[in-house]
């Protein structure tokens, strides 16, 4: 059986439902592919009577959960036509006075996904325990009082409110084994830890002062076993396949940990002991892990300097090595030791105020080039929310639908196997805020569009450039855009440095009063871009009318008025011919459908490619678009006529040339091998693309694309982001029905298939790439790779 993941929705008032759940038939319309032999009755978990939430559960398997959970919710403004399966004898009903009103349903929703090992799994896991709550400081530390209980319930209480609890596979955390923390810890520093349980208040806060900003509570041992438990059963889920991806809400942190000894809130690194873990029990070779947080993780660098089989990335506030922990080893040049050079990448920031641009440059122009180049089978993130905006300690800018953004470039890694771990965070609304908008895009929700000048600032450029001069002897991603010249921040000239910070000392109640009112209007933003109802739907042509879609996936059977798709066919001849008039008025709904905030993104087939392009960028910049970004790969020219003034920027994939011909206007060939594609999306596309920051992104593949099907998904997958999931892709009819399909998940938010192995550009596709790079970057500040002098 394919794999399913979706969820199916049924209006029913409360009275019919329970008449309905206990029929003989319930497994038809749950299991659309057959019948289960024997399975169990539901069983309610408390009575459904003046509740607006109820969850219900049947148990499967011994692996397996599906969860019934029952949630008043507007109606759907889109929708299909088409019945679903086994839904077709259903209908509203109203019970009397109690019914719902005419606006609200009660909808039943089933969170569907077939695990490879047979059986019924979630697509996002979270893993939680509340006893982790139960470590607290027990004396006065201005230096640790940061880290306290509240930073999760504040977390997992937004989770709730935003219903996003609900839709991913709960696990409650178990306790890591003392043989599973040695993969990391020493025996003695192990046993060490298991005596706190017995210590009083006096002995703990002497112990605590042997190390670097940590304390010690009675339930400190077991709080921190099952954080790095946590992590191992999130890695678990993941690669047996219970789950796709997830997120465990943990503390203590873990990152800073070191063999045999706690340092920075940290008892054990969570996220060594889980890649360990990975590499033992699942035998994986390949292992990521990105450490967003604003401190340097030196724990789980040391643990794996001289570790080939794990790439370690790095940012953090360093400030010419005048933050806190002050090492010279977080500084870029320190790449790994023996066999490991090159395989610790460290990205210092040594100014404050980083915002979205400086980490979406980051990623796209050191992260990413060198983590499709290492192939990972894993990625964990040591996910620290004090490199968000409001933050006392890291003083940056990013907002939380960043980390929405960066955890969906990272899921076209690995097969979109994503493991996130918490680390630090101390700013109980932007941590709950960040923590969701890293959920949503683990769940496949589309991220909202990313607020503020996309420009990175100066002292961000500085860093990059250092760390891609530092790596790229490496590693041949890095070689492919031009020599950078190796700056060294660590040697600079001390003028102008800030006195060296420490984590929660002195500055930190400053920096809290002044960061403290600086998120509420940025944070308030994201409440502007509310979720669309539904997330894909595919009009296709009547030959792809057996393609298997994700369950969830609508198509549409209705088309545009007839007056409307005859007023914009009069543009082209070639769109007056049944067939392409047909489509035309498919792809104009559609299209009106995304622009109403109806759905999020959709995929289309044309025998028209070209003219049914014109009038979507004529339409989306008519009705509700601001900028339309155009990604036209094949024989696809730019109408003449289009406008200059700026809304539109049309990018040619295929061109016969690399030209600029305005800054609106590139040309590009396409790329021959999988280096020089990736180059051309990751130092090119996506700089252009969230640099313009459009409205609506439209991808055509006219005739001739050339795209290979993981090619066309990793850039329909990867343009999710610019315009906060608002994508349609245009199909010439001749392409397979197979691409057609592979589209509709990546847009749906599924993985994009490997490339393959990793093939260096050619020195054609090099130098039209660095020749284009250098007529766009003055107007283009996201395409720049190093300050200017």
């Amino acid at each position: 059986m394919p794999p399913l993941s979706g969820r199916l929705a049924l209006g029913l008032c409360p009275r019919r439902l329970l008449s309905f759940l206990p029929r003989s038939d319930l497994p038809l319309f749950a299991f659309p592919s057959a019948r289960p032999s024997a399975l169990p009755r539901p069983t309610l978990r408390r009575p459904l009577s003046n509740v607006s939430a109820t969850t219900l559960s049947l148990r499967l398997c011994s692996s397996a959960r599906v969860f019934w959970s029952f949630s008043r919710a507007l109606t759907l403004p889109y929708t299909s036509t088409r019945p679903r399966r086994g839904l077709s004898g259903l209908r509203p009903c109203s019970c009397g006075p109690s019914a719902s009103p005419p606006h609200s349903q009660l909808f039943l929703e089933l969170w569907l996904g077939w695990a490879p090992g047979g059986g019924w799994a979630m697509r996002t896991a979270l893993v939680y325990h509340e006893e982790m709550t139960a470590a607290r400081l027990l004396w006065e530390d201005p230096e640790c009082e940061i880290e306290r209980p509240e930073r999760l319930t504040a977390a997992l209480e937004r989770l709730q409110q935003g219903g996003l609890e609900q839709r991913c596979l709960q696990l409650a955390a178990r306790e890591a084994s003392e043989a599973e923390l040695g993969l990391v810890h020493s025996p003695e520093y192990v046993s060490l830890l298991r005596g706190t349980q017995a210590l009083g208040t006096e002995e703990l806060r002497a112990l605590s002062g042997q190390y670097d900003a940590v304390y010690f509570h009675p339930s400190t041992f077991h709080c921190a076993r099952l954080a790095a438990g946590a992590a191992l059963q999130l890695v678990d889920a993941v690669l047996t396949g219970a789950a796709h991806n997830g997120l465990a809400l943990v503390r203590p942190p873990g990152h800073h940990s070191q063999r045999a000894a706690a340092n920075g809130f940290c008892v054990f690194n969570n996220v060594a002991i889980a890649a360990k873990h990975a590499q033992q029990k699942h035998g994986l070779q390949r292992i990521l892990i990105v450490d967003w947080d604003v401190h340097h993780g030196q724990g789980i660098q040391y643990i794996f300097e001289d570790d080939p089989s794990v790439l370690y990335f790095s940012w953090h506030r360093y400030e010419h090595g005048c933050f806190w922990p002050y090492l010279q080893e977080s500084d870029a040049d320190a790449v790994g030791l023996g066999q490991g050079r090159g395989f610790t990448v460290n990205l210092p920031w040594n100014q404050v105020g980083m915002g979205n641009a400086d980490y979406m440059a980051a990623f796209l122009h050191v992260l990413l080039p060198v983590a499709f180049e290492f192939d990972p089978e894993l990625v964990l993130v040591s996910a620290g929310f004090d490199s968000a905006v409001g933050d006392p300690e890291g003083q940056m800018q990013a907002t939380p639908e960043c980390f929405a953004h960066l955890t969906q470039l990272l899921q076209v890694l690995a097969g979109g196997r994503v493991c996130a771990v918490l680390e630090g965070g101390y700013h109980l609304e932007s941590l709950s805020q960040s923590v969701c908008m890293v959920v949503k895009a683990l769940l496949g929700d589309p991220a909202p569009p990313l607020s503020g000048s996309m420009v990175p600032r100066h002292s961000a450029l500085e860093s990059i450039q250092s760390v891609r001069a530092a790596q790229a002897p490496h590693w041949t991603s890095l070689q492919q855009q031009g020599p950078a010249r190796l700056l060294n921040p660590s040697t600079c000239s001390p003028e102008g440095r800030r006195p060296p910070v420490s984590p929660g000392g002195p500055g930190f109640k400053a920096a809290e009063a002044q960061g403290s009112a600086v998120p509420r209007s940025l944070l308030d933003q994201l409440h502007l871009y509310p979720t669309p109802p539904a997330r894909t739907a595919a009009a296709l042509m009547a030959q792809d009318a057996a393609l298997v879609l994700p369950p969830d996936v609508l198509r549409p059977e209705g088309s545009a008025p007839q007056e409307e798709t005859q007023a914009w066919a009069r543009l082209h001849e070639a769109l007056a011919q049944d067939t392409a008039f047909i489509a035309l008025g498919k792809v104009l709904h559609l299209l009106n459908g995304i622009l109403d905030g109806q759905v999020s993104s959709g995929i289309a087939t044309t025998p028209a490619a070209a003219a049914t392009l014109e009038v979507a960028i004529r339409r989306g910049l008519s009705h509700r678009a601001q900028r339309v970004l155009c990604v036209a790969v094949g024989q696809l020219d730019r109408p003449p006529d289009l406008a200059s003034d700026g809304r539109n920027l049309w990018l040619n994939i295929r061109g016969k040339e690399a030209a600029a011909l305005s800054m609106f206007h590139v040309s590009v060939p396409l790329p021959g091998t999988t280096g020089g594609f990736l180059s051309c999306i990751l130092a090119l596309v996506l700089p252009l693309a969230y640099g313009f920051q459009p409205d609506l992104v439209l991808v055509a593949l006219g005739p001739a694309h050339g795209l290979q099907d993981p090619q066309a998904a990793l850039l329909a997958a990867l343009l999710r982001g610019p315009a906060g999931g608002r994508v349609l892709v245009l199909v010439e009819q001749e392409s397979t029905s197979q691409l057609a399909g592979v589209l509709a998940r990546v847009l749906h938010g599924e993985a994009p298939p490997s490339l393959g192995p990793f093939s260096m550009a050619s020195p054609e596709d090099l130098q039209a790439l660095i020749h284009l790079r250098g007529q766009l970057e003055a107007q283009w500040k996201m395409l720049q790779v190093a300050a200017p002098s």
